[in-house]
């Protein structure tokens, strides 16, 4: 017997039927099946075939787009050691992607996974991207291509696969994508279809480096004027939905004679409070990594620009609610009771200043 069989193997009917048809030789080894019957069962007209190098498909067909998935997070993965044998662990009932720790799909076919329409799908990926570590000691090989990082996001969980958030999976696929339509299709359905903000969208698009490529800033500009457009329907619905006054809409704000202190997103000018969605790309601060120095000298100057106008107004009496994209999608109804209570804390307020509304 091989010394690596163990004594009391594992029936591969215990696994799932997508892991029995493509196993990691350790795994078989873990099932009783030798190196030796493994290389046989390769053999050119065998029942099995080597998928990827330490990876092997069950059956002599092609394999199918789960299987796939399965093989290349096998061959990329770094599964975490049995008890006994060192021999990779099974997944427990809550652990479905046990064997495949320290990777997750990314780039198109993770994005094919969140159903992306705009993806292609997964049968037509000649390659499947594999997030790891950047110190993981291994090559992309076949189907499988590695995607390093310093950090490893936390993976979604669809279909019992670890899938790279779409933030992440937007950014790796873009990385690869020349196509211009492409791009701004898969950044378009991102925020069309609900799946993340465009700021968190731009912040990996910026980490990743990808803000100097001229058909990735043309994208962004779209993708940032979409989640606008969004953003003031969903304050549009707010407003309605929880009996709020109705505003004057898309307003620019001045001093009688005197200059322009901004525009604002809604303004109730009879309790002088106004609502500002910040719809810019995130703050420094938030995950500024990589960034460069004339990147950050643009954002600090955007945000001194927006202070600047808030400390104005508030100055002359005016009651300023900062709402950001998230905040109107995730938590509708508080953000409605600022409102209100802004609107309601007028009568106790020292009258503000006489402003000049100007339709925007």
């Amino acid at each position: 017997m091989n010394h690596n069989t163990p004594l009391h193997p594992r029936p591969l009917r215990h696994l799932t039927t997508a892991q029995r048809r493509v196993m990691s030789t350790a795994q078989l080894r873990e099932h009783g099946v030798s190196g030796t019957e493994t290389s046989a069962r390769c053999r050119p007209e065998g029942p099995w075939q080597q998928f990827l190098p330490g990876v092997v498909l069950l059956h002599p067909g092609p394999a199918t787009s789960e299987e796939r998935l399965h093989g290349v997070l096998l061959f990329a993965g770094r599964p975490p050691a049995d008890e006994v044998g060192g021999v990779p662990a099974q997944p427990g009932p809550g652990e479905p992607h046990a064997v495949y720790a320290d990777a997750m799909i990314t780039g198109l076919a993770a994005l094919a996974l969140h159903r992306f329409s705009s993806a292609p799908p997964l049968p037509s990926l000649d390659r499947i991207d594999v997030l790891v570590p950047r110190t993981r000691r291994l090559r992309s090989s076949g189907c499988a291509r590695l995607v390093r990082t310093h950090a490893l996001p936390t993976p979604q969980q669809i279909t019992g696969l670890p899938v790279a958030p779409v933030e992440r999976a937007l950014a790796d696929a873009v990385a690869l994508l020349s196509d211009a339509g492409a791009v701004r299709r898969l950044l378009t359905e991102a925020v069309r279809g609900g799946h993340c903000e465009p700021a968190s969208a731009v912040r990996e698009l910026n980490a990743a480096r990808l803000l100097t490529r001229p058909h990735v800033v043309d994208a962004v500009d779209t993708l940032l004027a979409e989640g606008r457009a969004i953003a003031e329907d969903r304050l549009y619905a707010l407003v309605r939905e929880y009996g709020l006054p109705d505003p004057l809409w898309n307003v620019d704000l001045r001093l009688p004679g005197g200059p322009h202190l901004g525009g604002v997103d809604a303004y109730w000018p009879a309790h002088a409070v106004a609502v500002d969605l910040d719809t810019r790309a995130p703050r420094q601060g938030e995950d500024d990594s990589g960034w460069s120095l004339m990147e950050r000298s643009r954002e600090f100057g955007e945000w001194s620009e927006y202070a600047r106008k808030r400390e104005h107004l508030e100055r002359l009496g005016v009651t300023v609610v900062h709402i950001t994209p998230k905040k109107l999608r995730d938590t509708a109804e508080q953000q409605a009771t600022v409102v209100r209570t802004a609107l309601m804390a007028a009568a106790d307020r020292e009258p503000a200043a006489y402003l000049v509304v100007l339709p925007r």
